[in-house]
């Protein structure tokens, strides 16, 4: 699912501005870009980001906009230094060359000014923290939103799904009816005139009967629909539920339509395979 947060904040001694962006995936991920000094925190922000969204690729942007006084210092190597000006001038006069030694070209030349390490920026990890949940309770906001309107969308194509399954109940006894006459007619034409057993036919319709049962896949469809509205409706995080779901109900669908038998029942399959495609599509944006 989609979602964007940002927020901005003092840390320390200057201020950041925080922005996460999530898209969808199957599993959690994420992607960091965030300044050097606060890298050492990403295993934290990481975990606290994992608690709050299930799945996602999940993108962290931190950057300062107000950067915070650093301490640090230069050192000169004067010895260096003036060994550097001693062999330019001994340069200089081999080679007859005009001019006045240049400082910046001395300064320029390795080790001759070293910069001592900057000290990292002071600032407690609960400032850092507080500004990434800021951000991640917009993301789980704006998450909500979107899992709404997609459970809204979602429960309209299980209402479809649960009309078709009603026509096709409905066709269910007619198609048994028309097989045992086209059964009969069929044997009659083979006898020529002769005397049906009724008994063989009997026995003929049944295994028919039995081979085009589908009350068994439709029960099963209903109680996944059942399971499906019903995970739907709840708070927790249920997207892999609504995936397995999903495959149940398409493989009952199936079933059905290898013993439909029936144009309408196949007609009411198409259907129900129309919307279960969409319902996958989405089934993959859901946390």
């Amino acid at each position: 699912m989609t979602g964007f947060g940002t927020a901005e904040g003092p840390l320390g001694q200057g201020r950041v501005l925080l922005e996460i962006k999530t898209v969808n995936h199957r599993h959690f991920s994420t992607q960091f870009r965030i300044p050097a000094e606060l890298q050492r925190f990403e295993g934290e922000l990481r975990t606290r980001l994992r608690e709050r969204i299930e799945r996602g690729h999940v993108a962290l942007a931190v950057r300062w906009t107000e950067q915070p006084e650093r301490g640090g210092s230069v050192a000169v190597d004067l010895e260096r230094a003036g060994a550097v000006r001693d062999a330019l001038v001994r340069l200089k006069s081999a080679l007859g060359l005009p001019g006045e030694i240049d400082l910046g070209f001395i300064a320029r030349q390795p080790e001759v000014l070293t910069f001592a390490q900057e000290d990292e920026p002071e600032f407690a990890a609960e400032e850092l923290y507080g500004l990434v949940d800021e951000v991640a309770d917009q993301v789980v906001a704006s998450r909500e939103r979107e899992g709404a309107a997609l459970a809204a969308d979602l429960g309209g194509r299980v209402e479809v799904m649960e009309a078709c399954l009603a026509r096709i109940e409905g066709w269910a006894p007619e198609r048994l009816v028309a097989e045992r006459d086209r059964l009969r007619e069929a044997v009659a034409n083979l006898l020529d005139g002769r005397p049906i057993d009724d008994t063989r036919l009997a026995q003929e319709l049944a295994i028919t009967a039995d081979r085009l049962d589908i009350t068994e896949e439709l029960v099963r469809l209903r109680a996944h629909i059942a399971a499906f509205r019903e995970a739907l409706a709840s708070e927790a995080a249920v997207g892999r539920r609504l995936a397995f779901l999903g495959q149940e109900m398409l493989r009952e669908i199936n079933t059905i339509g290898s013993k439909a038998n029936h144009a309408g029942i196949a007609e009411a399959v198409i259907d129900l395979k129309t919307e279960m495609e969409k319902i996958r599509e989405q089934v993959e944006n859901i946390e």
